[in-house]
């Protein structure tokens, strides 16, 4: 009988660690998915502040160009002829 007792409360010491360690873990889960989280929606904002900077910087080598800096000439004519092409589409759309 003794020995039964004593696997009796192994037993419960051994499922009290388990459910004492799964509830770390779960909350441990939580916390590194709310990391998580909060990471993703850092890098969204990463992303679009780089993508404003580029284009700021992609608009700052056409006033150079523009400013008379022979540097980057081919590469402001080829972004000028896009935008003509651009404003030409919307101006066709327009009178649809």
């Amino acid at each position: 009988m003794s020995n039964t007792l004593e696997a009796i409360h192994l037993l419960e010491e051994k499922l009290q660690n388990l459910i004492s360690n799964y509830e770390f873990l779960k909350k441990e889960n939580q916390i590194l998915l709310q990391n998580n989280t909060s990471l993703q929606i850092q890098l969204l904002e990463n992303k679009q502040v780089l993508a404003n900077q580029k284009k700021e910087f992609d608009l700052l080598k056409i006033a150079k160009t523009i400013e008379g800096s022979s540097t980057n000439t081919k590469d402001t004519k080829l972004k000028i002829n896009s935008l003509i092409r651009e404003i030409d589409k919307c101006i066709v759309q327009l009178q649809e």
